[in-house]
C-alpha cells in the first residue's frame, strides 16, 4: 500500500529539527535520544567520579548492546537469551528499574561480529506504541507493542544478509515507522546470496506497508536516517548513509530518492547528523581509514531533485573521524569520539577541527550530551564527561568495571548505562 502526502521538498528551521511530541518533553525515546540528535531536551549530566555510586542498579542477565529507551517513566529495551533461543522487550520503572513486564519471542542463534549480540536494536517509542527490530538471519521482525506489553502488529520482512549480524533501530516518521533494511552483497562467503537493502515505511498503526525503496546493495549500514522538518515541525526529507548511495535523501511521502552522493568507499555503521543545509555522516572500517564527510542538502523546490541529483561536498575530515559512534552537534560544534579513543571538536559549518585529545581505550557507544556537558563511555566501562565547548575539559572519569558497547539515555534526571549484563541508574541532578 503506497500513501502520499503533501509536503515541501526541504526546508530545515531550528524549531523544525527541535520539534518533539510533548508526551517526550523529558524522555528519551529512540536511539540516540530524541529526534536521534544525542541532546537531552532539558537537565544536565552529571559527574561521574570514582566515588559516584548509581542510586540503583538491575540484573539483566544478558550483555547485550542494545539501548535503552526512557518514555513516561518506564525504560524499555531488548534483551537475549541464546541458551532459551529467545529475545524480549523489557519494561522497568525508571524509579527502581524493577521488571513491570516482558514480551518474549523466539530467535535462533545465528553468525555475528564479536561486538555484535542478538538484541543489538533500539526501540523507537510514540504516543501510542513501541516499535521495535530483530532478526535471526532468515527472518527479520518489525513489531509493534502497546504500552500494556500487549501486541498491536507484526511484520516479517524476511532474510537479513549481513557478516556483522543486525543491529537496525526503527524510527518514528509522523505517522509512519521506518527501518533501515541494509544488507549486504560484497565480501561474501561462498555459497551465500546477496541481500537486496532497500528503505520500508509502514503505518504505525496497522504495520502495512506504505513505501519501499530498492537502494544500493554493498556493504550493511546500521545508521538511523535524520529527519529533516519544515518550520511547522512536518517532515519533508529523510537522511541516510550507505556505501553504495553515500549520504542520500528520500521523501517521506512516497520513499522516492531525492539525492545521493559518491563520497562514501566503506562501511557506514553511524547515524547521518544535520546542520543548518548540511547533511553531516561518517564511514569506516575496523582496519580505519575513516572519514567524516559533510555535503550540502539540495535547495528547497528544486527541479533538480531526483535519482540524478547528486548533492556536493562541502567537506571530508579523515583525522580523528569515528566509524560506529555518532556524534554530536551543540552550538555549532560537533563533539566526536573516534573508535579508537581520540575525542574532537569539530566547527560543524567548516569541519575545522578545534581540539581533539586522546582519551585512551576503544570505543562503540555514541556520545550522549545534556546541559553544557557530554559523556562518552569505552568499550572497557570508562565514562569520561567533559565541557562542551573548545576546551573539551574532561570534569570527571570513572571506571564502571564492566564492558560497555550501547549507547547511554539520560531523561527525567537520570542517566541510564548498560555496562555488561547490568543496568546503572545515576541520579542526573547530582551536580
Amino acid at each position: 500500500m503506497t500513501v502520499k502526502f503533501c509536503c515541501r521538498v526541504w526546508a530545515v528551521f531550528a524549531f523544525g529539527l527541535l520539534a518533539t511530541s510533548p508526551v517526550f518533553a523529558d524522555s528519551w525515546p529512540g536511539f540516540h535520544g530524541p529526534n536521534a540528535r544525542g541532546i537531552a531536551p532539558e537537565g544536565q549530566l552529571p559527574l561521574l567520579g570514582e566515588s559516584t555510586e548509581p542510586i540503583w542498579a538491575q540484573t539483566l542477565g544478558s550483555r547485550d548492546v542494545g539501548s535503552p529507551i526512557v518514555v513516561n517513566d518506564r525504560i524499555y529495551l531488548l534483551r537475549s537469551d541464546p541458551q532459551a533461543a529467545m529475545i524480549s522487550l523489557d519494561c522497568r520503572n525508571l524509579s527502581d528499574g524493577e521488571l513491570v513486564w516482558s514480551v518474549p519471542k523466539p530467535q535462533q542463534v545465528y553468525h555475528l561480529h564479536l561486538r555484535n549480540t542478538l538484541a543489538s536494536a533500539t526501540p523507537a517509542a510514540d504516543d501510542d506504541h513501541l516499535y521495535w527490530a530483530y532478526s535471526d538471519g532468515r527472518h527479520t521482525w518489525l513489531i509493534a507493542t502497546g504500552y500494556d506489553g500487549q501486541e498491536v502488529w507484526t511484520r516479517d520482512f524476511g532474510r537479513w544478509q549481513s557478516q556483522h549480524g543486525f543491529g537496525t533501530s526503527p524510527l518514528v516518521v509522523g505517522d509512519q515507522v521506518v527501518l533501515f533494511y541494509s544488507q549486504q552483497a560484497e565480501q561474501l562467503k561462498p555459497g551465500d546470496q546477496p541481500g537486496q537493502s532497500r528503505m520500508i515505511s509502514v503505518d504505525r498503526a496497522t504495520g502495512e506497508t506504505r513505501w519501499e525503496t530498492e537502494l544500493a546493495s554493498t556493504r550493511t549500514s546500521y545508521g538511523v536516517p535524520a529527519i529533516v522538518r519544515d518550520d511547522n515541525g512536518r517532515p519533508t526529507m529523510l537522511v541516510a548513509a550507505n556505501t553504495g548511495n553515500g549520504i542520500f535523501g528520500l521523501d517521506p511521502s512516497d520513499g522516492r530518492l531525492l539525492f545521493d552522493s559518491d563520497v562514501f568507499d566503506k562501511r557506514c555503521c553511524s547515524s547521518p547528523l544535520l546542520f543548518g543545509n548540511l547533511a553531516i555522516g561518517t564511514c569506516g572500517s575496523g582496519g580505519g581509514g575513516n572519514q567524516l564527510v559533510a555535503v550540502e542538502l539540495p535547495s528547497p523546490g528544486s527541479s533538480d531533485l531526483g535519482p540524478d541529483a547528486k548533492a556536493r561536498e562541502v567537506y571530508r575530515v579523515t583525522s580523528g573521524a569515528p566509524y560506529v559512534p555518532t556524534s554530536v552537534i551543540s552550538n555549532g560544534l560537533m563533539f566526536a569520539v573516534d573508535d579508537r579513543g581520540i575525542a574532537s571538536c569539530i566547527d560543524a559549518k567548516t569541519g575545522k577541527t578545534q581540539k581533539r585529545q586522546r582519551l585512551g581505550g576503544n570505543y562503540g557507544a555514541s556520545p550522549i550530551l545534556a546541559g553544557d556537558r557530554w559523556l562518552v563511555i569505552s568499550l572497557d566501562g570508562v565514562a569520561t564527561v567533559m565541557s562542551a565547548d573548545q576546551e573539551m575539559s574532561v570534569l570527571s572519569t570513572k571506571e564502571l568495571g564492566l564492558p560497555v558497547g550501547a549507547t547511554p539515555a539520560i531523561a527525567d534526571g537520570r542517566l541510564l548505562i548498560r555496562a555488561g549484563d547490568q543496568l546503572l541508574c545515576f541520579d542526573a541532578d547530582a551536580n
